[in-house]
C-alpha cells in the first residue's frame, strides 16, 4: 500500500495507539477505519472515527498496511561516536500534532555526551514540551532515548523533561517558524 494522507484506511489487525494530546492508550480493532494525517519519524498520526487524533507506534505500521521501509525510519549511519549525529538523531523525532522535529522546536534545551571510563557515552538530554499539559512528553523522552540509544558509541541515555525556562515559541528554529507560517 502506498503513503496517502487524508484518506480512510481500515486496520489490518488489532493495535493500540496513543491519545493526543492526552497520552493515554486506546485499543483499536481490524477494520476499524482511521485517517492518516501524519507520518513522520516512524509513527503515525491518525484521526478515528470517533473524531480522536491518536499516534500509532512504528512497530504498528503493517497494521495500517504499510511496510517497513515506508514508516520513514531513518538509518543511522555506522561509525565513530559524534554528537552530531545524536543532534541529527533527535531530529527523527517529531510531535505528533505539528509536523515539526523536538530540535526544531526548540524543545531540547541540553544535549551532551560524556565519555565513560568502560567505553562508550552517556548522552544527556533535557527536554521541554509546548506545553506543561502535554500527556505525550513521555511518548516523545522515550521516542528520543530509544532512538538516541541506537547511535554508535552511544552506551547510556538520561533523558529529562525540564520546564524551565518554559518553552515558547521563540525557541524555534526560523525553518519550523517558516513551516508553520510564523514568519
Amino acid at each position: 500500500m502506498s503513503l496517502e494522507l487524508h484518506t480512510p484506511i481500515d486496520l489490518t489487525r488489532d493495535c493500540e495507539a496513543t491519545l493526543i494530546p492526552g497520552g493515554q492508550k486506546m485499543p483499536l480493532s481490524q477494520g476499524d477505519s482511521v485517517v492518516l494525517t501524519q507520518a513522520l519519524g516512524g509513527s503515525f498520526t491518525i484521526r478515528t472515527e470517533g473524531g480522536y487524533l491518536a499516534r500509532i507506534a512504528a512497530q504498528d505500521a503493517d497494521a495500517l498496511g504499510l511496510e517497513g521501509e515506508q514508516a520513514n525510519e531513518e538509518p543511522v549511519e555506522a561509525g565513530p561516536f559524534e554528537l552530531q549525529q545524536v543532534i541529527e538523531t533527535l531530529k527523527t523525532v517529531f510531535d505528533p500534532e505539528i509536523p515539526v522535529n523536538v530540535v526544531d522546536l526548540g524543545l531540547i534545551y541540553v544535549c551532551e555526551a560524556h565519555p565513560l571510563a568502560a567505553g562508550g557515552h552517556r548522552v544527556e538530554i533535557k527536554m521541554s514540551m509546548t506545553a506543561p499539559g502535554c500527556g505525550m512528553g513521555d511518548v516523545l523522552k522515550e521516542d528520543a532515548c530509544t532512538k538516541v540509544r541506537a547511535v554508535p558509541g552511544v552506551t547510556e541515555v538520561d533523558c529529562e523533561i525540564v520546564w524551565d525556562p518554559p518553552w515558547d515559541a521563540s525557541r524555534m528554529s526560523e525553518a519550523a517558524q517558516l513551516q508553520l507560517g510564523m514568519l
